[in-house]
């Protein structure tokens, strides 16, 4: 039986571009309607445009701000009466060795991974509560969640962080019917891994430590968010999915091979 989504609505956070509005595009071709947040208003109205007006609509804000993120959340809640999904796929990265780190680089990159992602779940958690219907939530985190990457010291840190967070909310809301789920992505080419996947030497050590050696697609992880957010995954929760050609089977790519000549 094909995934349906029909009348259900998924609120997205990173929706203007990459995996966020991958996930939005395969949460609304099974149909969900979906709200699509980001802190660039034209991109997410774009991007909600090359949706659909019939199925998506774009909210600027800035998962870093809580404000900003419940302000969001109830205007979904207004604009449909209900929310039912949450893919928390909002991030950003820093490349700097640990003895060198700024302050304000390791500062901003929690803000937005982790601070950004926990004011997610719970505003959405929130208005699922609320709503009496149950849900389901979904966060990206990354293959640098469990695995070291050097020189990225602050991202690695922030997604183990949204990996535990995501086991322990699912722990507090399955009493509401509520589950709460992660996607774990190996390198997915995407503005944010730009540098990454622009370095040959980077890009062919991730693919010598992949059994599948291929570098991921926004949709195999718009795919897998489907998956966890559809009926089909209904007895799943506090889980982190890998996604990643099996990548997190071996080790941890060099990333400071792009600095090498």
């Amino acid at each position: 039986m094909a995934t349906s989504l029909a009348d259900r609505v998924a609120l997205v956070t990173g929706g203007g571009s990459g995996i966020g509005l991958a996930s939005a595009q395969a949460l609304a071709a099974a149909g969900a309607r979906v709200a699509l947040m980001g802190r660039d208003a034209g991109k997410v109205e774009r991007a909600a445009a090359e949706i659909g007006a019939d199925r998506a609509i774009a909210v600027a804000g800035d998962v870093s701000n809580e404000d900003d993120v419940a302000r969001v959340v109830a205007a979904v809640e207004a604009r449909f009466g209900r929310l039912d999904i949450g893919v928390n796929s909002a991030g950003t990265g820093a490349l700097a060795p640990v003895v060198d780190h700024p302050r304000d680089e390791w500062a901003r990159v929690m803000q937005i991974n982790l601070d950004g992602t926990f004011f997610c779940v719970k505003h959405q958690g929130a208005a699922m509560v609320r709503g009496g219907r149950g849900g389901a939530i979904v966060n990206i985190s990354s293959i640098a969640g469990v695995l070291t990457h050097r020189l990225m010291s602050a991202y690695c840190v922030s997604k183990a962080g949204v990996e535990m967070l995501t086991r322990c909310a699912a722990d507090e809301l399955g009493e509401h019917r509520i589950r709460v789920n992660a996607i774990r992505p190996g390198l997915v080419p995407t503005d944010l891994a730009t540098p990454l996947a622009s370095s040959p030497a980077v890009v062919e050590n991730y693919l010598s430590l992949m059994p599948l050696a291929r570098l991921g697609t926004v949709e195999d992880i718009g795919n897998a968010v489907r998956f966890l957010v559809s009926d089909e995954s209904s007895w799943i929760t506090g889980q982190v999915l890998g996604v990643d050609g099996g990548h997190t089977l071996r080790q941890g790519p060099d990333v400071a091979l792009m600095f090498k000549s």
